[in-house]
């Protein structure tokens, strides 16, 4: 029973609200964020341009602990919660100061900052060395509201929104790349030069295995095919069912088509090859089953391009795990990106590439931290692993972190307390 007679007070200055932030906090201390940024990101004399790592690694903070505007910040200064995060906090009105000082130059040097972010971080464990990497790239609406929204426009599915593009790995769910676009940006505009960009970043992050490229209809084009191939990654990319496309699949024996016994029951799905220029093209038929019966049963077909040499079903059955990209998505939906909190639209791009950086440190987090837990959600983490409270208490010259008795999760947080405390210092 609750005890009605509580008398609630807001006093206690040791407290920590969220105190297992010190994870990703201490992860980013480690691989040397803040100065990172301070190097890369200078605003040069526009109003809030000082301390840009400070004000960064806030708005991480605040992202990793499910923030999804600038006041949600705030609660990083209640209590003794700042000093578990090894940096100052800022105030949210400062925040809103500096994000909207950037220019399209200013996130270009934040979207610098997330590839050499990558870099240390796969230096320090995270990354896939010489095994292989598979890479989904996807766009997604995100919805916003207000008629003062620089860029927003109405997209594919008729809301008001921004359109980002992004790249994601698929064991791990990290952001490799991300980039803002207007809401009315076509699904693959800007596609050639963001591949380019992506190849770069991989490469110079250390990655020696072969890379696989997995994309949807919408970023079919005939020059990222070549552009991929001419650096030796593979590709999977999914094409529309236009005219010359659906002569190619009129053209395909019948006896040609194997059926799927992995698929749903609720369908029947079979597939076939053949070749689209120079290149291999796989598709997919699916009927589905309808316990009336169908008076003119037809098929749904879904053709992808590839440039690999496996097995039919093998190179198919990995093309549909391009689903797992949504995963992240969601994540990152559930997070930073719920909203994009600026009017302007260089703000809402600066706040789109720290959110993929607050992203990948919870991501990173787990990767070299807990490397046999199975991957969990952002949602989960956060629930298990930081939103744990705490208190600061100074006993025999040290200082304790005194967490709740019988926490679930507690051996978890320890063991990846331990991992993380393990890595070098930055240089």
């Amino acid at each position: 029973m609750v005890n009605e007679s509580a008398v609630v007070v807001f006093d206690d200055e040791r407290a920590v609200a969220n105190a297992g932030v010190m994870l990703p906090a201490l992860l980013a201390q480690r691989l040397g964020l803040e100065q990172l940024i301070e190097e890369c990101v200078d605003l040069g004399d526009r109003p809030g341009a000082a301390n840009p790592g400070r004000k960064v690694m806030t708005m991480c903070s605040a992202m990793v602990l499910g923030a999804d505007c600038i006041d949600d910040c705030d609660p990083l200064r209640s209590g003794q919660t700042a000093a578990v995060l090894g940096h100052r906090v800022a105030a949210p009105s400062t925040l809103g100061t500096f994000l909207r000082a950037f220019t399209f130059g200013h996130v270009r040097q934040l979207d610098r900052v997330l590839g050499l972010a990558l870099e240390r971080a796969w230096a320090a464990g995270a990354g896939p060395g010489d095994e292989r990497l598979v890479i989904d790239v996807d766009s997604f609406v995100g919805e916003v509201h207000g008629y003062k929204k620089q860029g927003a426009g109405y997209g594919y599915t008729r809301q008001l929104g921004y359109h980002p593009l992004l790249a994601t790995r698929a064991d791990t769910g990290e952001v490799l790349h991300i980039r803002l676009r207007k809401g009315s940006a076509n699904t693959s505009r800007g596609m050639l030069r963001f591949c380019e960009e992506l190849i770069a970043r991989v490469d110079r992050a250390g990655a020696t295995g072969q890379k696989l490229m997995r994309t949807d209809s919408g970023f079919w084009a005939k020059k990222t095919f070549v552009r991929l191939d001419r650096a030796g990654w593979q590709f999977s990319i999914g094409i529309r069912m236009q005219p010359h496309v659906r002569a190619l699949v009129d053209a395909i024996d019948e006896d040609a088509w194997v059926t799927l016994e992995d698929y749903p029951k609720t369908s029947v799905a079979q597939i076939a090859e053949t070749t689209i220029g120079d290149f291999r093209m796989i598709i997919r038929r699916v009927r589905t089953l309808s316990q009336q019966g169908e008076l003119l049963p037809s098929w749904e077909h879904y053709p992808f391009a590839t440039n690999r040499t496996d097995d039919l079903q093998i190179v198919e059955a990995e093309h549909r795990q391009h689903a797992v990209v949504e995963l992240a998505i969601r994540d990152l939906k559930d997070q930073a990106l719920a909203h994009f909190p600026s009017g302007k639209y260089h703000a809402n791009a600066a706040w789109t590439v720290i959110a993929a950086l607050a992203h990948n440190l919870l991501r990173w987090t787990q990767k070299i931290a807990l490397p046999d837990a199975t991957t969990r959600t952002a949602r989960t983490l956060r629930r298990r692993l930081l939103q744990v409270p705490g208190r600061l208490a100074r006993s025999g010259r040290r200082t304790l972190l005194r967490m709740p008795a019988r926490w679930p999760w507690r051996q978890d947080f320890l063991t990846a307390l331990d991992l993380i405390r393990a890595l070098p210092p930055p240089a």
